[in-house]
């Protein structure tokens, strides 16, 4: 008789933990973590691309081999910072925005300054790599977008009742999102 309390309050137990979302939880951490991948995915394209561009643009004479070098230790420096899918904070998500942000502000002066060299503009390779790395950016634009959506998804769920009770019993820690960056609702000075 025991035996069948027990069964059954365990079987309780388990329907009541699926009916106050863990399983729901459980999808949307999985959400968050794969659409993490997708933006990472979106980074190491344009990483990628990245070698093959300064190749192409060092070909131009006389070109300015500070910034070269500036987006070659920028590119190292973002592909340096990993983080932990599982531990998406605010923090780990803020560093690894900065990294991606410093090889961005290098790839815009080397597209700056390739502007003075015509030869380089005109060729081939050149631009069917700068027309890839603006589709990457566009790319990265919308995965990140779409990072934060699912991202509030998650972070909705876990932090209303019921599922807070559910959440906390379970370790379901809120996730960081991407932000603008300082500055970045000012607009660039253009100076010719």
């Amino acid at each position: 008789m025991k035996r069948i309390f027990y069964t059954l309050i365990a079987l309780f137990a388990i329907t009541s933990l699926s009916s106050c979302g863990y399983n729901s939880m459980v999808q949307l951490d999985e959400q968050v973590q794969s659409q993490w991948a997708q933006v990472e995915n979106v980074y190491q394209r344009r990483a990628d691309l990245i070698p093959n561009l300064v190749a192409s643009v060092k070909g131009a004479a006389n070109f300015e081999q500070e910034t070269l070098t500036q987006v070659i230790e920028a590119r190292a420096k973002a592909s340096s910072v990993q983080v932990d899918p599982t531990k998406l904070t605010p923090e780990s998500i803020q560093k690894f925005q900065e990294a991606q942000g410093q090889l961005s502000q290098s790839l815009g002066r080397l597209l700056v300054t390739v502007e003075r060299y015509p030869e380089l503009k005109a060729n081939q390779n050149f631009l069917e790599l700068q027309s890839q790395l603006e589709g990457t950016e566009n790319r990265i634009t919308v995965e990140r977008q779409k990072f934060n959506t699912v991202t509030q998804d998650y972070n909705s769920k876990i932090r209303t009742f019921p599922n807070n009770l559910t959440a906390g019993l379970f370790g379901f820690q809120k996730k960081g999102y991407f932000q603008a960056e300082a500055g970045s609702n000012k607009p660039p000075k253009v100076e010719f």
